[in-house]
């Protein structure tokens, strides 16, 4: 598909996807790459990122941007996620994403869905992170950035275990937010995390929190003990 883009003068040819649409705490981010015109050997093993181990994931990250042409990587944080909605904010992360490409692509693909509002011509493409290799190649440097950023939150916010689930509401995950209450990295306008917060008052939560013990244990005990009981 980018090989026809290119030799009808198209090109170059960008690649727009997302990691975090489905989480429900942590950023939503989204990557855009343009990868050079010929295949590469050192990207044989390129594919959707939720097809790849983690490790692989993590080889491929430097080698994809070493060699494409352009990439970017924008962040939309759990507030802004909230204030425009999941699918809004998806939209606008892929525009701020191609805007950061320079060279500016001339076309883009995106991966599902349409997206309006790109500074070049652009076609959805189903299932685009598995048949288009620069969209495979922005799902991978999305995945690994959103990765890491719930690794490193895992360490400023405790308790929640944000480096195993990744913001995805997984049963400890559940149990912990019950225990804890929903901390400020998670997307308040989603149903599980607003129950968590109504049972929960934030005032309440806030004062354990900065004792350092939630109902006489430590964060990081809950944490253990939700996970130990599942």
């Amino acid at each position: 598909m980018e090989s026809a883009l290119i030799r009808t003068g198209l090109g170059p040819v960008a690649g727009v996807d997302e990691a975090g649409r489905g989480a429900c705490a942590g950023p939503l981010v989204v990557a855009a790459c343009v990868l050079g015109p010929k295949p590469h050997a050192a990207l044989a093993g390129l594919d959707d990122s939720k097809r790849l181990t983690e490790r692989v994931r993590e080889e491929l990250f430097p080698v994809i941007q070493r060699l494409a042409r352009a990439w970017c990587i924008v962040e939309i944080p759990a507030w802004e996620v909230d204030r425009l909605g999941v699918h809004v904010a998806n939209i606008e992360g892929m525009r701020r994403a191609v805007a950061g490409l320079s060279p500016a692509p001339g076309y883009v693909l995106t991966d599902g869905f349409r997206v309006p509002g790109l500074p070049a011509p652009s076609l959805p493409v189903i299932g685009g992170d598995a048949a288009a290799a620069c969209i495979a190649a922005a799902s991978v440097l999305a995945k690994v950035s959103r990765d890491r950023t719930m690794v490193a939150l895992d360490e400023t916010i405790p308790g929640y275990g944000f480096a195993g689930h990744k913001g995805y509401s997984t049963a400890a995950h559940t149990a912990a937010m019950a225990a804890l209450g929903p901390s400020h990295e998670h997307r308040m306008s989603y149903a599980n995390v607003a129950a968590a917060r109504s049972a929960r008052p934030a005032a309440e939560v806030a004062a354990e929190v900065a004792g350092g013990s939630v109902g006489g244990r430590t964060a990081g005990e809950m944490y253990t003990a939700a996970v130990g009981a599942r």
